[in-house]
């Protein structure tokens, strides 16, 4: 709430032809985005709701799963704090919650600020992690996508260092069976899969590094 979610969704949804892809519900904070409706001077209605049948799915209302657990006296737009760590966990937290439930069949999620919520006591490096975590998912991996080409880490948010500590053989055939997996249900019959060497020139055979040898 104090970043650019908001005003991100608020954008988003001004446009109908989102209305034509699909039926968008927000949870989160409802004055939150009240009030940056105002600031952003776009006439958008907000509807807060306590359930998602309650929902209008209409352009030019946004319908709002209205979790209250902003106070806009204490929330600084751009500051890192506790509350807003909270509030944004608590959001990503239900909407795993309805999508396990059928009550929605996807999910997409705003930018998380990771210190924020480390400050709110919620000690997860990622929305990966978060996702992983209740959803009880053992096997995982970020995946990133645009158009064909498709990218998946090996290892997600570490210092370099441990990054390379952790580019171990068995992790990488982790990955490249769940990247397999993945395009398979893509709809990609035959994936074609890269994997990107470590040190420079993959080692060169072990001139800059034995990891590509050893692993």
């Amino acid at each position: 709430p104090a970043g650019i979610g908001p005003e991100i969704i608020i954008k988003t949804l001004a446009q109908k032809t989102i209305y034509d892809q699909c039926q968008p519900l927000i949870v989160g904070d409802a004055a939150v985005l009240e009030r940056e409706t105002q600031f952003l001077k776009i006439p958008l209605k907000i509807n807060a709701i306590q359930s998602v049948e309650d929902a209008k799915f209409e352009h030019g209302i946004i319908d709002v799963y209205d979790l209250k657990n902003v106070d806009l006296t204490e929330l600084q737009p751009g500051v890192v704090s506790a509350m807003a760590g909270k509030a944004a966990f608590e959001a990503v937290k239900k909407v795993i919650e309805l999508a396990l439930a059928k009550e929605i069949d996807a999910t997409v999620t705003a930018p998380l600020n990771k210190e924020s919520i480390h400050k709110a006591g919620h000690h997860f490096s990622g929305h990966t992690e978060i996702y992983a975590h209740y959803t009880n998912t053992s096997k995982f991996a970020m995946l990133l996508a645009d158009e064909n080409f498709r990218v998946i880490h090996v290892s997600t948010h570490v210092s370099l260092r441990q990054a390379c500590d952790l580019c171990k053989k068995d992790r990488v055939l982790e990955v490249i069976s769940l990247l397999h997996d993945a395009c398979l249900k893509f709809g990609i019959k035959k994936p074609r899969i890269a994997v990107a060497g470590l040190n420079p020139h993959a080692g060169e055979n072990g001139l800059f590094g034995d990891e590509e040898i050893n692993e």
